[in-house]
């Protein structure tokens, strides 16, 4: 760590009990310019969040801002922690701060919305420690971020520096079997289209004609079926996030989706084809060694 991040972090310790702290459930919003005002600017404000995901966003930023994730849930455990900046992220550099050093993670005028993770399983909260750039025209400065705290179980997508790397191999029959009892989603439909995004590194499925077993937010939709059009009926439309490097590519049929969800996105786990996830299913419910129920139709 250079010299000049030492005397950051000194100059934290020493004066973090100067400044108040802000604290909500999951979210947090404020400006730096009332710290500015103040007769002693030179402090820093602080945040301490109790939920394991959620918002951060800094307008005018001013000096500096650490920010504590401290969810409630303190018997859960969470060994890793993502952030993705917002679009509009400007005026300011984001540090890690771990075992008593400030590592730098992203700097201003960086790639926004990417997803940066890193892990969170020393015996110190983790914290989040914003540094605003020194500019004369603050009128378009704003920084922000979502954040989420991961357990053991979750997978995060590998982009920019993340720590969790998805997998591209086929699932094997107990992980089929589990991918329906602990996804956030999972969904049943067919593969309209798939395109890639060098820069990120990543495809997109497109999904549609499908049935939604069950998903943690509204990343599928409900499309409608025209009115007056024989045959036209409502069905589940939707995008599911993976690897460039896994070569995922168009095919016929339908299949079983699971997954994870990272911040408003679904990242694709297993995806078997949906006839033969049914096939291992039924023989798994004969044999009584399902672990949870999945309907039969």
């Amino acid at each position: 760590m250079s010299p000049t991040l030492s005397l950051i972090f000194m100059y934290v310790l020493f004066l973090c009990c100067l400044s108040p702290c802000a604290a909500d459930l999951c979210n947090w919003t404020g400006s730096g310019l009332a710290r500015e005002a103040e007769a002693n600017s030179r402090t820093v404000q602080q945040v301490r969040l109790r939920c394991t995901e959620g918002s951060v966003e800094w307008v005018y930023p001013g000096q500096a801002l650490r920010v504590v994730l401290e969810p409630n849930l303190s018997s859960a455990r969470h060994t890793t922690v993502c952030i993705k900046p917002f679009r509009s992220f400007n005026g300011a550099s984001v540090y890690i701060e771990r075992a008593g050093e400030l590592d730098l993670l992203m700097t201003d005028g960086g790639r926004p919305e990417q997803v940066f993770c890193f892990p969170a399983d020393g015996p110190q909260k983790p914290a989040i420690f914003l540094l605003a750039n020194p500019q004369r025209d603050i009128s378009q400065r704003a920084v922000g971020f979502r954040y989420e705290l991961l357990g053991n179980r979750t997978t995060a997508p590998n982009l920019g520096q993340s720590v969790l790397q998805a997998s591209c191999r086929p699932c094997n029959d107990t992980e089929l079997l589990l991918a329906i009892c602990s996804s956030d989603f999972v969904v049943r439909g067919s593969i309209r289209s798939v395109s890639h995004n060098a820069e990120r590194q990543t495809s997109l499925v497109e999904v549609s004609e499908g049935r939604v077993y069950r998903q943690r937010s509204g990343v599928f939709e409900r499309h409608t079926g025209t009115i007056g059009v024989p045959g036209s009926s409502s069905s589940w439309h939707g995008h599911i996030h993976t690897l460039l490097q896994c070569h995922v590519k168009p095919g016929g049929g339908e299949f079983l989706f699971t997954g994870t969800e990272h911040f408003g996105e679904a990242w694709l786990g297993c995806a078997p084809r949906y006839k033969d996830f049914m096939s291992l299913y039924q023989s798994a419910w004969a044999a009584r060694q399902n672990p949870c129920e999945f309907p039969l139709d």
